[in-house]
């Protein structure tokens, strides 16, 4: 297996950053890997905001619920879907552009999205650096509008964390493979029983780490998915002119 592979098959999510900072060479190499990344149809329908002011890092932290890791890491970049970008590019070529008004805009931003974050990862912690994922900026999407100044029709997804590790985390165990990987058709048929395996292996893991308040799978996936967590998405969403009617 090579280096490539080995490295994403052992993520890992750091929260503890070093105070050191991220040389611009390496951090512009980071950001390369997700400028390059595919697009659908090449609209590159996604932009990146990089944050690296301390006062900005802890307002972040704060509208993300409260994760001190954004403000101790040196880097946060906002990935963010831009249909404000395309939309120019539209109007220049004497078009009108609707697919804002279309939940596949939504879905293929955040496909890209996705892919430009998942390159980010890759990227950085083939660096060295670790990282850590941020949904929670959609805990409080509008103030993360106005913190970045974002335009109309674009929206903060997600973000991530990045630095030089000070504690690595530790590789957290996933539902059986076969959950994951159908062959030829969904499986659905042995799913509880995979979901039953996993809620004991990750009891087990949590115990070996010294985590008391850890929770199995399914408990833990309860404590969201019952409620929308991030209620404020869709009308910041509306609110940025997305429309989720076509």
């Amino acid at each position: 297996m090579n280096e490539t592979l080995q490295l994403m098959q052992q993520h890992r999510s750091v929260r503890s950053y070093q105070d050191k900072p991220i040389s611009q060479q390496t951090l512009d190499a980071v950001l390369d890997a997700a400028w390059k990344g595919p697009t659908s149809i090449n609209g590159q329908q996604v932009s990146l905001v990089v944050v690296q002011d301390a006062e900005q890092r802890q307002r972040i932290a704060e509208i993300a619920g409260g994760q001190p890791w954004i403000a101790q890491a040196p880097v946060f970049i906002a990935v963010v879907i831009d249909f404000h970008k395309t939309r120019l590019g539209v109007e220049m070529a004497g078009a009108q552009q609707t697919i804002h008004n279309s939940v596949e805009a939504f879905a293929v931003g955040a496909v890209d999205a996705g892919i430009a974050l998942g390159n980010l990862m890759t990227a950085a912690r083939s660096a060295g650096l670790g990282v850590v994922p941020i949904g929670g900026i959609r805990r409080d999407p509008q103030a993360m509008i106005e913190l970045l100044q974002l335009p109309e029709l674009t929206f903060p997804l997600v973000g991530l964390a990045l630095g030089h590790p000070d504690q690595e985390g530790s590789v957290k165990p996933r539902l059986p493979r076969d959950s994951f990987v159908h062959n030829g058709q969904y499986q659905a048929e042995a799913l509880p029983g995979h979901i039953a395996a996993y809620d004991e292996t990750l009891r087990q893991y949590w115990q070996d780490i010294g985590r008391g308040d850890g929770e199995p799978w399914s408990r833990n996936t309860a404590g969201y998915y019952r409620n929308v967590y991030f209620p404020k998405v869709a009308p910041v969403a509306r609110s940025q002119g997305f429309g989720f009617d076509q």
